[in-house]
């Protein structure tokens, strides 16, 4: 379990702010903060991997005292059993992929772990390749296969999938999951993009100026649970087309896109890029906005 009881002043969008949170996360969980920008998400990421200190309070993770302002107890970066995916990968650009892989690992660490991630993540044939020879989708998976070297307790995930295609971001989703589960992590991810919240992670803190707005499951959060339906599909507004009777709405669902019949008045509720739930209604598709 992650106990964190911590307080930092932060500078805001609007100013000053205090960043209060008392979280208890369980092991094994994939847990996510989302919220506007600058409400402390990532400040949060920092605090846990040791890069930012608290300005007071205590995290503890499985029984030990990483960081206490009372007993004055703060574990370097080093010592902290974390492993950290930015969104803009972070990868030495002199160093091929093994090499990125080797250098994250511990002193005297054997090549066991190395190996396994480079199946896992299928880096075998980019493994004497340079950074700046990969593809963006490339990148980011020798990034997480870089966090995972040294078999970190904890797996913190910085928007690591915000600056791809959606083809590719719905592939990596999926290399998350299998990561996740395969090494038994706790993972909490920063992210803005509900569809891959509610496909990804198992309890949501919505964060607002500092402060916990809500929590709960990604259905609880972003659904509407009194809507009833056989399908339940989170989709992106590409196109809204007005026709002389109705209107017709194209979104997209991961990878696949499709076309939703709506009245006017419905289409006149949404905008471009927003996000929508697709719900299957005796075989009527119907759509429905999220409010975030």
């Amino acid at each position: 379990m992650i106990k964190l009881d911590i307080s930092k002043e932060l500078q805001g969008p609007m100013g000053t702010m205090t960043l209060r949170l008392n979280l208890n996360i369980e092991s094994g969980q994939f847990i996510t903060l989302y919220g506007p920008s600058g409400v402390g998400k990532t400040s949060v990421l920092r605090m846990i991997s040791g890069l930012m200190q608290p300005d007071f309070g205590q995290i503890c993770v499985e029984e030990q005292t990483w960081f206490d302002t009372k007993t004055k107890v703060n574990f370097s970066p080093q010592k902290r059993k974390v492993g950290y995916v930015f969104q803009d990968y972070a990868l030495f650009p002199h160093m091929t992929v093994l090499e990125n892989l080797n250098f994250a690992k511990a002193k005297n660490q054997n090549n066991d772990s190395t190996s396994d991630l480079m199946e896992i993540m299928e880096l075998e044939q980019l493994q004497n390749r340079k950074p700046s020879t990969l593809s963006g989708g490339q990148k980011q998976r020798v990034a997480l296969a870089r966090a995972l070297v040294q078999k970190p307790k904890i797996l913190l995930l910085d928007e690591p999938l915000a600056a791809l295609d959606s083809a590719i971001r719905h592939k990596l989703q999926g290399y998350l999951k299998k990561v996740h589960q395969e090494f038994k992590l706790t993972t909490i991810l920063v992210s803005h993009d509900v569809g891959e919240i509610v496909n990804l992670t198992d309890y949501v803190y919505q964060l607002e100026e500092g402060k916990i707005l809500k929590q709960g499951t990604p259905e609880a959060i972003f659904i509407d649970q009194s809507l009833s339906g056989k399908f339940k599909f989170i989709g992106e507004v590409l196109k809204i087309q007005q026709e002389e009777i109705i209107s017709v709405v194209t979104v997209r669902i991961h990878t696949d896109v499709v076309k939703v019949v709506v009245q006017h008045e419905e289409a006149s509720n949404l905008t471009i890029g927003d996000k929508v739930l697709v719900l299957s209604k005796a075989f009527n598709p119907l759509l429905y906005k999220i409010e975030a």
